[in-house]
């Protein structure tokens, strides 16, 4: 099992495709974009299956979710899938994806046996999202979301992050139009994993300003702890349901006693923790010939390692070396 010092065991694994995005939202880089990740460091789709496997047999992994970057971009995409959700026992299989390209794809990524998928959009204003995507997109998203629940992807989930000045006036316009079309809706604290590094506390939206939002049009009933479980989100049933709303506060109601997750990005680094400054190669393992046994000793050592939170409030916080579009959500 991958267990820390702690006690924690992490059950729910985040793979990066890749780290290349189709979209430069300006909370995650910058417009001309980032140095990516050279060809050969990448993980072929061979070895992001194999350690996936290695995770799921041997380390007791129950949930895989595929990130980025963005992973549709990633041309082994629904072969990947179709691998992992073949693995026994199953692990549960989901997506985050900004949804360009989706509508194109959700039925074969349903085929190959991915349960569920989480959509970015921050926005139903299509100027205010060229503004925050530096790209004329909203009409692909809105169709991939279309596409997924039609293919069966559900819940689909929406997630969004909410900004000063920019779009934080949106939270009940979003949660209304997720709600008539039967998506659930996912806000998410910006958290400081921007590639320029300008992230500050005093201009992000919290989760107490979202509910402050949210009450203004709707009554929210919390699911409670035994809903939630070790979820990232604190889940509220709206206006008594059945509809459904949630709220990721990693920044101002971080979870991180609770956490289950551990990550493997696009170049075949384990990570502990979003904030972790450290990562341990397996992929140099991986290359130099190892066993499974060997990569699985390894992937322990590495969750050895986690410390017991973010420590964003810690004077002495730094960001990690790598932007979130490097790691993977």
């Amino acid at each position: 099992m991958l267990v820390d010092s702690y006690g924690r065991t992490a059950t729910d694994l985040r793979v990066s495709l890749t780290d290349r995005c189709n979209l430069r939202c300006t909370y995650c880089m910058p417009a001309e974009g980032l140095d990516w990740l050279p060809s050969p460091t990448l993980l072929t789709d061979a070895e992001i299956v194999r350690l996936v496997r290695v995770a799921v047999e041997r380390l007791g992994v129950t949930e895989v979710r595929f990130t980025g970057g963005e992973p549709l971009v990633r041309k082994g995409l629904v072969g990947i899938v179709e691998q992992v959700t073949a693995l026994r026992p199953r692990p549960q299989v989901s997506l985050t994806t900004n949804g360009i390209g989706l509508a194109r794809i959700a039925t074969g990524l349903q085929s190959a046996g991915l349960d569920r998928i989480n959509v970015s959009l921050d926005t139903m204003d299509r100027a205010r999202f060229i503004e925050l995507a530096r790209r004329d997109r909203l009409s692909d998203v809105i169709e991939g979301l279309a596409a997924a629940a039609a293919a069966g992807l559900t819940p689909v989930k929406v997630n969004a992050v909410l900004m000063r000045g920019i779009n934080e006036g949106e939270a009940p316009a979003l949660l209304r139009w997720c709600l008539e079309r039967g998506y659930e809706l996912r806000f998410i604290e910006q958290m400081p994993l921007d590639a320029q590094h300008g992230w500050r506390r005093d201009t992000m939206i919290t989760a107490e300003e979202i509910f402050a939002a949210l009450g203004t049009e709707f009554d929210l009933e919390p699911e409670g702890e035994e809903v939630r479980g070790t979820a990232p989100a604190e889940t509220f049933l709206v206006n008594g349901g059945p509809g459904r709303v949630g709220v990721i506060a990693s920044v101002t109601r971080p979870f991180c006693g609770n956490c289950d997750r551990v990550r493997l990005t696009a170049d075949g680094q384990v990570r502990t923790c979003l904030f972790a400054r450290e990562e341990s190669d397996l992929r140099g393992a991986l290359r130099a010939g190892a066993s499974d046994d060997e990569l699985a000793r390894r992937w322990e050592a590495a969750m050895w390692t986690k410390k017991p939170g973010h420590d964003i409030d810690d004077p002495g916080f730094l960001q990690p070396a790598r932007p979130m579009s490097a790691i993977g959500g």
